[in-house]
């Protein structure tokens, strides 16, 4: 039989259904693979205590529920009442919050078990998973190299077994670059699907809760669980939830468009990654898709753009860390040095400067010149699209402009990190539903991935070619750890 923790969601509530094995022995294969691989550095706190109860609930109630006895990571972002909740930051230090997040409160009222929380960039800021105040997380393919970031721990822990699936949070790429670098499927919603109340913010017009898992159909079947309307979240959408594990099923997509935007052939992208594009393009052309090109003209604007709206709102929800309620507290001799030393003290080196640049764009004299008019281009990103999903059902690009890097080859140069947002910031700039997943290998033997992106609401579609899509590329290879 199948190692446990080599199962799909699918796979494992079915083996449970037939009690093959109880969701105590899941639990506990997935906990002694995490005491194994430790080095990775996947997670940052291990809950055996809680996994295991939980996990003899949902036995005691038959492992009903979407996720009954399913043991999932959880990103260190997401509330999780009287459990280390630390956004990886020193400045959370020692915060254990008294209430549940809303998308981790739906997936344990749909039965899940939760195995600990994953590390992360500090604050979801990074592209590596190099900014954690707990170190690294390493790639399960090759240890030398990230494992993408921000939502690192959570896509290291799924492709090396440690997880059946992961949460993860997405607000320029941080689901959808991590699980490319990694080889799973990592999906971003619609802006608004999923709530963000308890969500440790960064970025509040960009920040998306989101599934991390082996399969698109592993991907719909816990975004199915998180999703929903929550009267706490403002931006919360109040539409009832489509099925996505259906959609995810239905694989048929005999006449549907996919667009190639011209403006994504980006000069200089490594020529496998443009074989791979291509790759795809054909598969789903053999599927019986037609394959449109389309323009979306200001993409080329996208990551200037994000790099000014993300740092200037993180700079906003960043003030509320000052030493006076909770976290760390650094005392001064006056109110404003206890802020300075507080703040010097528990922020990394890169929220620092994303504050800084975040403060700039939003002070006085720059206001107009730099965020207000980001906030205009912001809109024709989003028209652009709107436009482009006139002609077309989907849109076909790389998730990253290269396989993983090496660890500390990009540190020195912030602009070099930032472009591995490249393909992915302009749908969460236009708060579009995106999903990657992987296709096949680089001549390193890494894992490269394609994204999927539709329009708003329409995670159904992008499902439903998704599916086709992995069952055309059929990719089987794990990391050998």
């Amino acid at each position: 039989m199948t190692k446990l923790t080599e199962l799909t969601i699918e796979k494992a509530k079915a083996g449970l259904q037939k009690k093959e094995f109880s969701a105590v022995e899941l639990a506990q294969a997935h906990l002694d693979a995490m005491a194994k691989n430790r080095d990775l550095n996947a997670y940052i706190v291990e809950t055996p205590e809680i996994a295991l109860a939980q996990a003899a609930a949902a036995d005691k109630n038959g492992n009903k529920g979407l996720l009954g006895g399913i043991p999932i990571a959880v990103k260190d972002l997401f509330c999780t009442k009287g459990v280390h909740s630390q956004s990886c930051s020193k400045i959370l230090k020692d915060f254990k919050p008294g209430y549940e997040s809303t998308v981790t409160a739906n997936m344990f009222a749909q039965g899940a078990v939760m195995l600990g929380k994953t590390n992360m960039d500090e604050m979801a800021m990074g592209s590596g998973n190099l900014n954690s105040c707990y170190g690294a997380v390493l790639n399960p393919w090759d240890k030398e190299r990230v494992p993408g970031g921000s939502s690192g721990g959570s896509a290291a822990a799924v492709s090396a077994n440690l997880a059946l699936a992961a949460l993860g949070s997405d607000t320029g790429g941080s689901i959808r670059q991590p699980a490319a670098f990694v080889g799973i499927t990592g999906m971003k919603p619609t802006y608004g699907r999923c709530s963000r109340w308890g969500m440790i913010a960064f970025a509040s017009s960009l920040d998306q809760a989101g599934p991390m898992a082996k399969t698109v159909k592993d991907t719909a079947i816990l975004l199915q669980a998180i999703a929903g309307y929550d009267a706490k979240d403002s931006t919360s959408t109040n539409l009832a939830l489509p099925d996505f594990v259906k959609a995810a099923s239905d694989i048929n997509i005999k006449g549907k468009k996919i667009g190639i935007p011209k403006e994504y052939r980006v000069e200089g992208t490594p020529q496998e990654i443009t074989e791979l594009w291509d790759k795809g393009a054909k598969l789903l052309k053999e599927a019986g898709a037609e394959i449109v090109e389309i323009s979306l003209p200001h993409s080329k604007y996208a990551l200037p753009c994000y790099y000014i709206i993300a740092p200037a709102e993180a700079s906003s929800n960043l003030a509320r860390y000052d030493g006076v309620r909770y976290g760390l507290r650094v005392d001064g001799n006056t109110l404003d040095e206890m802020y300075e030393n507080t703040r010097a003290e528990g922020f990394g080196a890169e929220v620092k400067r994303r504050i800084m640049i975040g403060t700039y764009v939003l002070s006085a004299g720059y206001f107009d010149a730099y965020y207000k008019k980001a906030q205009r281009v912001r809109y024709l990103i989003a028209q652009d699209f709107i436009n482009a999903f006139e002609k077309v059902d989907a849109i076909l690009t790389p998730t990253t402009p290269t396989e993983a890097f090496k660890i500390n080859e990009k540190v020195k140069d912030p602009i070099t990190m930032y472009l591995n947002d490249l393909f992915t910031v302009a749908a969460s700039l236009a708060g579009l539903p995106s999903l990657a997943l992987p296709i096949g290998l680089s001549k390193n033997g890494l894992p490269l991935g394609l994204q999927l992106i539709t329009g708003t609401l329409q995670e159904e579609k992008l499902f439903n070619i998704a599916g086709a899509l992995e069952q055309a590329a059929n990719f089987t290879a794990r990391p050998a750890i």
